[in-house]
C-alpha cells in the first residue's frame, strides 16, 4: 500500500485566465446537457444494455452527442474520450472526457442523484473537473486552485477519525467482488454512518462538506477524471483502492484528507 502527501497532487495547475475560459465554457456545456436530460426524465424512455450489462438510454447518447458537437465547434483540436462513443484525437494535448448521466441507474429509476460529468486534461492531467446536476442545477467546479458550487466556495469539512466519519460507497455487493470485502465491512462498522449514497452524488457530498469517505470499487476512465479536480480542490484526498495515482485507475477512495491513511490501512490488512 501507498502512503501518498496531501493534496493536491494529481491535479494540473494552469493559470487563471484558462481557467477563467473553460470554466465559463462548462458552464455553457451544462446547459446544453442540462437541457436534454431533464427533457427525459420521468419520460419512461426506453433503457438498452451494453456489453458490460450497465445500462444506456436515448437520454446518454443524445447528450453526449451535443456535447461533443459543441466542444468540436469551439476547441477543434482538442480530443474527446466519451463513455457513449468512440475516442475523438485522443493523443491531443488538451482532451475532454465525458460522462453524458453518471449514474444511469438512477435516471432510469426515477432516483435523482445522477448528474453529468465534464472533465478537460493537458497530457494527461486533468486541469478542471465538473458535475452538473440537471435536476439541481447545481454546478460544481474544481481545479487545483478550489471547488465552487455555483461559483461559491466548498470544502471539506473536518473529519480526524473513522468513527467520526460518513462513509459513502457506490455498488456495495462489487466491493466484495473486486475488493476486500470483509476489509470493507470493518471500516463500515466502525465508520459513525454508512450509506449507499453513491455515483456522483457522493463526491458531491464529500466535496461539498456532507461526508466524509466515498468509496468506489470499479469504474473506468470517465468516472474518475472530474473528481480529481473536484477533491483536491476542495482540499480533500483521491487515491486508487490500495493508495496509488487515480489517474488511469479502476477504483477510488476519497476523503477529507486527515483519514485517508487510516482508511487505507482498513481496507488493505
Amino acid at each position: 500500500m501507498s502512503v501518498l502527501p496531501p493534496a493536491p497532487l494529481f491535479t494540473q495547475s494552469a493559470d487563471a485566465a484558462q481557467l477563467q475560459e473553460f470554466s465559463s465554457f462548462i458552464s455553457e456545456l451544462s446547459k446544453i446537457s442540462g437541457a436534454i436530460i431533464r427533457g427525459h426524465y420521468l419520460s419512461g424512455a426506453a433503457v438498452e444494455s451494453k456489453s458490460d450489462q450497465s445500462p444506456v438510454t436515448a437520454a446518454d447518447r443524445e447528450t453526449e452527442q451535443a456535447l461533443r458537437a459543441a466542444i468540436m465547434t469551439r476547441y477543434p483540436h482538442h480530443g474527446i474520450i466519451g463513455e457513449e462513443f468512440g475516442p475523438h484525437r485522443q493523443d491531443a494535448e488538451y482532451c475532454w472526457i465525458l460522462d453524458p448521466i453518471d449514474g444511469t441507474k438512477a435516471f432510469v429509476t426515477n432516483c435523482y442523484i445522477f448528474g453529468t460529468l465534464i472533465s478537460l486534461t493537458y497530457r494527461g492531467r486533468p486541469i478542471i473537473g465538473a458535475l452538473h446536476s440537471p435536476l439541481m442545477e447545481h454546478l460544481l467546479v474544481g481545479t487545483a486552485a478550489g471547488t465552487t458550487l455555483n461559483g461559491k466556495p466548498v470544502g471539506m469539512r473536518s473529519c480526524n477519525a473513522i468513527g467520526d466519519a460518513m462513509l459513502l460507497a457506490t455498488d456495495h455487493w462489487d466491493i466484495f467482488k473486486y475488493h476486500n470485502g470483509p476489509a470493507f465491512e470493518l471500516l463500515s462498522r466502525e465508520a459513525r454512518l454508512y450509506r449507499g449514497w453513491g455515483d456522483c452524488h457522493g463526491y458531491f457530498q464529500l466535496a461539498t462538506g456532507g461526508a466524509d469517505i466515498m468509496l468506489d470499487p470499479v469504474l473506468k476512465i470517465w468516472d474518475i477524471m472530474s473528481f480529481i479536480p473536484i477533491i483536491e480542490g476542495a482540499g480533500g484526498r483521491i487515491t486508487d483502492w490500495q493508495g496509488n495515482t487515480p489517474i488511469g485507475a479502476t477504483s477510488i477512495v476519497a476523503t477529507g484528507g486527515a483519514i485517508h491513511d487510516a482508511v487505507l490501512r482498513v481496507l488493505n490488512p
